[in-house]
């Protein structure tokens, strides 16, 4: 008798996810901190530091797990007042977060 649909692995959860990133960003020598704020909800989880002074605000989810509203206006706000600030909900969303701040650092 074959069993089918069988995981050997546990699902990915947002603590994975989050680890992933703060081993990336110390890869490119930056800080990863877990950030909030007791004086305004919804600020993005982690305020990657960068060298060359570059600042990133990444909001961390769960594998499909979107932000919610509040969380997306923070993100805007931060973006456009210059910030890389984003939401990662995978491994591939941190590879893509990672070189756009690559990019930013080699370019500074």
């Amino acid at each position: 008798m074959q069993l089918k649909n069988i995981k050997d692995k546990r699902s990915t959860t947002e603590k994975d996810i989050e680890q992933y990133l703060c081993r990336k960003i110390k890869a490119l020598h930056g800080i990863a901190y877990k950030f909030s704020s007791p004086a305004r909800r919804s600020v993005p989880d982690r305020l990657c530091v960068m060298p060359k002074g570059i600042l990133a605000f990444i909001e961390v989810k769960r594998p499909g797990q979107k932000p919610t509203a509040a969380q997306l206006r923070e993100i805007q706000l931060l973006q456009s007042m210059g910030y890389l600030a984003n939401y990662v909900d995978s491994y591939e969303a941190i590879d893509l977060v990672i070189k756009n701040l690559k990019e930013e650092i080699f370019n500074a």
